[in-house]
This record gives C-alpha cells, structure tokens and sequence, in this order.
C-alpha cells in the first residue's frame, strides 16, 4: 500500500484549517481539483472517511480529526527538520562542548545556559565540570569549543571573567575552632584537609594542599562541603557555593592570622574565536552576561563576588 505523502497531509491540514478546498487552495496556491483529489487519495490509502459537507464548508470527521493530530505533529517536526538544516548549511554547529571549573558560580552557569537555549533550542551543550588543569587539558586536546578557567593556557588568549573568593571553613564544632584563638599553618597541618582531585589527566596538578598529616581527596566541590557539614576536615571552598552553609550556621569560617581567603581569577577562553561558529560565540556571550548579572546580584545583597577589574 502506497503510504501518504507529507504534502497529502498538509493539504489536509489547509483544508481542515480553512473549512474547504476553495478557501485553502487560495491560500496554499493550489487548485482546489487538487486539493480533492489529494484528500480523496488519503481516504482510499486509508480506507477512512476524513470529511463530511456541512452547508458549504466540510467539517473533519472523528477519524480525520484524529489522523490530523498525529498529522500536525509530522508536519511541524518537517518544518524544525528543514529549520535546523538551514542553520548548519549556514555554519551553526549542532553541538558546542563546554568545560567549566566547578568554582563557577552555578547561578550564573544556568542563566547562561538558559539564555542561550532561547535563541539556539536546537543546538547541544556538552557540559563538562571540570578541577584545576581540567578544562585546560581539554583545549590542549582540542575536546572543548570553550572553556571557563583559573588557569591560563599557553598558547590561548583569554578574557578576565570574575573573581572568585575561596573562603578556609570547617564545621563549628571542629577541634581547630575549639583552640580558640588565630590559626597559623602548624596549626592547619595537624589535622585533615578536604582536596579537590585535578580533572585534568596528562596535566595534572596538586594545588592547595598544605601538606597536612591527613588527606582526603575528593572529585567534586558538592561531597567536600558535605563532608565539612559532617565535620570531617577543613577546606578551602567558593563563597558562591559555601555561603548557604555559612549563613545556616553549618561551617564557620577558620580565623586564621593570614591566607583565610584566596581568590581565583577566572577566564574564559575559546579553541579558535575566528572559527568559533555562530553558536559558540552566542554561549560565550550568554556566559559573560549572566556573570555580570550575577555579579550585580551579589553586590545587591552583600556578596563579595566580583567582576574581574578589567571588565
């Protein structure tokens, strides 16, 4: 059995949508003998009545109403089909990959990545959270259009993004808060630091550590801060994701008598800005904008994130 045509199913749609063949060929440029004959082809093929007259107009049966439903759907993933194609024969990428530090302010990562679904829905993000040399690994290797990181990469120009605020906690009831008084580094190494693994693999690096007797690496920012909720070392951790446990009461900040807070000035940086297509310049944009706006944010209400001077 010959299957129906897209076109026969748009045909059904104009004349369903304009209550006869007169009125829908005019609109769709047809003639109406076409229009007929294409609907009448659907109802042998289908062996379904789809219209009936009333008065001068024809009205859907049940049967067509629902065959139309279904038709709608096909006719509108055609129309998204022949969308996307046209923007990647005009250079839009279908996927853009993303490595972004997990210090990166979270609310400014889903903004951006909100505000440019808006505009390119159909585009893929391939997220990669990444530690340390980790996203810059990912540039080296050429796995990533764009990166977001504290470290530079040599061979790559990036621009000043934000400056981020690490800020040494430990649960209140942790033995370094007990000793009462400002902490120094002999004070620090007694006890167990909480570490972030490097992402990176060939690059790797061992930032932070201050040679502490106990240590704890881990591989993401989210089970350090559980574990300083639990009590189970200190850490250095962004004030963007540690300022709810702060403000609950959860960790406290260590008094130490120096370097109690550090800052990490991140970057963004493309592969190739003069190849970047459409679509990766569109995400950098979203990522500068929504850091902007999370920065004023911050501001608004007492936080100490900031843009970087430069900006």
């Amino acid at each position: 059995m010959a299957k129906v045509t897209l076109l026969q199913w748009q045909m059904l749609a104009a004349v369903a949508d304009h209550g006869g063949f007169a009125k829908a060929a005019e609109v769709i440029h047809k003639s109406p003998s076409t229009l007929n004959h294409a609907i009448h082809k659907i109802e042998e093929q289908l062996g379904v009545q789809l219209f009936e007259p009333q008065g001068r107009q024809v009205i859907l049966t049940e049967a067509g109403s629902m065959l139309l439903r279904r038709a709608r759907q096909l006719i509108e993933n055609a129309a998204l089909l022949e969308e996307v194609a046209e923007h990647l024969a005009g250079g839009l990428e279908a996927e853009v990959t993303l490595a972004v530090d997990q210090v990166f302010p979270c609310d400014a990562l889903a903004d951006a990545l909100m505000r440019f679904s808006e505009t390119f829905p159909h585009v893929r993000v391939q997220l990669h959270e990444t530690v340390l040399n980790g996203a810059v690994e990912m540039l080296y290797e050429s796995r990533a259009d764009l990166i977001i990181s504290s470290f530079s990469a040599q061979g790559f120009l990036g621009q000043p993004l934000v400056d981020v605020p690490f800020i040494a906690v430990a649960h209140p009831d942790h033995p370094l808060h007990r000793l009462g008084r400002e902490l120094d580094l002999r004070d620090l190494e007694r006890h167990r630091q909480l570490v972030i693994r490097d992402s990176a693999v060939r690059h790797r690096l061992d930032a932070g550590w201050l040679k502490a007797e106990q240590r704890w690496t881990l591989s993401h920012l989210s089970t350090s801060i559980d574990m300083l909720e639990r009590g189970l070392g200190f850490a250095w951790v962004p004030q963007t994701r540690i300022q709810a446990a702060l403000d609950s009461g959860r960790v406290k900040v260590l008094p130490l008598r120096v370097g109690g807070i550090r800052h990490a000035s991140l970057q963004i940086i493309h592969r190739d800005i003069d190849a970047a297509g459409p679509a990766t310049l569109a995400l950098a944009q979203a990522l500068i904008d929504a850091t902007a706006s999370t920065c004023r944010a911050g501001r608004a209400t007492g936080g100490e994130l900031s843009m970087h001077p430069n900006e």
